[in-house]
């Protein structure tokens, strides 16, 4: 239904912009040190990557691994053309998919609830006000041991939760490496394709994220081009623009992890046979970010007006 179609793409775009807030950010502090040409450089350049080689070809692939019997002339014929046969194919191998997508997610806020700085808003994020990283790997472990035992029957639903769980940890370790490496271009004064090189690996690892995120949205992988390559050109806006304005938002964070957490729920129980609606994904999304936003809203006008 085409209404449905709307809601998906709306959800998409919220969901991959503020979730590429930090990466804008990095983005933003790095690109303060290049030259003009280099900005736009990686503004153009950057952007075909982001749109075109990220949120358009990595999806494209991701399904067509995920779905044995289908080839990739075959997944690219069901996303722009008419070939039915594919698309049944691929979303009776979408639990793959859903079960490694929602791992990764479900890591992912969980990572940033027990190991990361934030400033609470939500019930779990007041329990959790300091670092407890004993606590995010032990219910790392007990998640996919609980998940293994769950898809048991199914070796292919098993080596996804694996290896949703093997990505996560990989751009985990890259991330960490990748702090230090900032620090050191900055330090050392690097060229400016050092740096544009640095920010476009750093840019794929973060549309990871956005990848995984998008398929609890939708397997359509045309919605998935139209709603993650708007929300990408309007994260390239906000580097420009005005993203230090964005990152004063103090909660908006919170709704955009809270979510991620929800979206990783709701892949899971998806891919073990629970009906999940199409708008719930997007309403649950759309209704932390806001909720947050204007709570975040509201602050810093009573900090403005107090000063």
């Amino acid at each position: 239904m085409p209404w449905i179609s709307i809601i998906i793409i709306v959800g998409l775009i919220v969901f991959e912009t503020v979730s590429s807030v930090d990466n804008a950010i990095v983005n933003a502090h790095m690109l303060r040190t290049m030259s003009e040409r280099a900005r736009r450089w990686f503004l153009l350049w950057g952007l075909f990557f982001a749109v075109f080689l990220a949120r358009g070809i990595l999806p494209l692939l991701i399904v067509w691994l995920t779905a044995p019997n289908v080839t990739l002339l075959g997944a690219l014929r069901a996303t722009f053309g008419g070939d039915d046969l594919a698309r049944q194919a691929i979303e009776q191998s979408s639990f793959i998919l859903l079960i490694g997508g929602g791992m990764f997610l479900l890591l992912l806020y969980l990572h940033w609830l027990f190991l990361e700085k934030k400033e609470p808003y939500f019930v779990p994020d007041k329990w959790v006000k300091e670092h407890h990283g004993v606590w995010f790997f032990a219910l790392s472990a007990i998640l996919l041991v609980t998940i293994l035992y769950l898809t048991r029957h199914s070796p292919l639903a098993m080596i996804a939760a694996a290896t949703g769980n093997a990505v996560f940890f990989i751009l985990y370790g890259f991330r960490e490496l990748a702090e230090k490496e900032e620090a050191k271009l900055e330090r050392t004064g690097r060229s400016d394709i050092s740096k544009f090189l640095y920010l476009e690996v750093l840019d794929l690892s973060f549309s990871i994220d956005g990848i995984f995120g998008a398929f609890a949205f939708t397997t359509n992988i045309l919605l998935i081009f139209i709603g993650n390559g708007i929300g990408a050109f309007v994260v390239r806006e906000l580097t420009i623009r005005g993203i230090n304005q964005v990152a004063k938002y103090r909660w908006l964070k919170n709704g955009a992890m809270t979510s991620i957490g929800f979206l990783g729920v709701f892949m899971i129980l998806e891919s073990l046979g629970a009906h999940i609606p199409e708008w719930l994904p997007t309403v649950i999304t759309c209704g932390l970010v806001g909720i947050t936003f204007w709570s975040s809203h509201r602050h810093l006008k009573k900090a403005s007006d107090s000063d």
